[in-house]
């Protein structure tokens, strides 16, 4: 099966393509240009030097946060177009599955976090079952002093945000990424299509966790 992932959830994002569950290409650019300027192009670069055509995909898989609003709008957009435009399948791939899906095997559990601005954090806590790693807490937007506080034992901590983790527990490493990659987006999603976890167009929505800056203003207005 032939997979694009989308990953935009964070501004070290991209696209990638797998075919049978291996990663064929991947663009990943860690840069404030905003997705809405590259996504396309990326995704058009990839097809190109794989040499597929746009009608070879037969599923998509998608990052659905949490993460920026806005990045996390034109990601979904666009692969809400394109399972449209070509009747294939989605797979929603949560942003904090993606990331503690880079460390297999851990001995440790894996705590990904991301910074969500406005003094909080988003952040879950993950082990590794044998098979895959299996989330134990729920996805939080969580102050980070208040995480440190729920870290109970050693923790491997992940992503843009683990430096604001003031934890005895925290064990911080330093991958090459500050956030899930496209390719990890795609390994998940690919494992979640053979087995027809799939979302429908219509049902792709965003994990916020919290209300957006706009709708925050749109509430504010209407309690004036």
């Amino acid at each position: 099966m032939r997979v694009l992932a989308v990953e935009t959830s964070t501004l070290a994002g991209g696209a990638a393509l797998l075919d049978g569950g291996l990663v064929v290409g991947e663009y990943a650019l860690d840069v404030r240009a905003t997705h809405s300027e590259r996504l396309m192009g990326a995704i058009d670069r990839l097809l190109t030097d794989a040499g597929w055509a746009v009608r070879d995909l037969e599923g998509l898989a998608v990052s659905v946060g949490p993460g920026s609003f806005t990045g996390l709008r034109i990601g979904l957009s666009t692969v809400k177009g394109l399972a449209l435009a070509l009747s294939i399948p989605i797979v929603a791939v949560p942003t904090l599955d993606a990331m503690a899906a880079l460390l297999p095997f851990a001995a440790l559990p894996v705590c990904p976090v991301l910074d969500a601005r406005k003094g909080e954090v988003y952040a879950s806590l993950y082990r590794w079952d044998g098979a895959g790693m299996h989330r134990v807490w729920e996805y939080l937007a969580i102050a980070p002093a208040d995480l440190a506080q729920r870290l109970e034992e050693p923790v491997i901590v992940l992503g843009d945000a683990a430096d604001q983790i003031h934890s005895p527990y925290a064990r911080r490493i330093r991958p090459p990424r500050r956030g899930p990659s496209p390719a990890s987006v795609g390994a998940l999603g690919y494992s979640r299509l053979t087995i027809g976890d799939t979302v429908a167009p219509a049902d792709l929505v965003p994990i916020y966790l919290r209300p957006s800056e706009a709708e925050l203003k749109r509430r504010g207005a209407a309690l004036r």
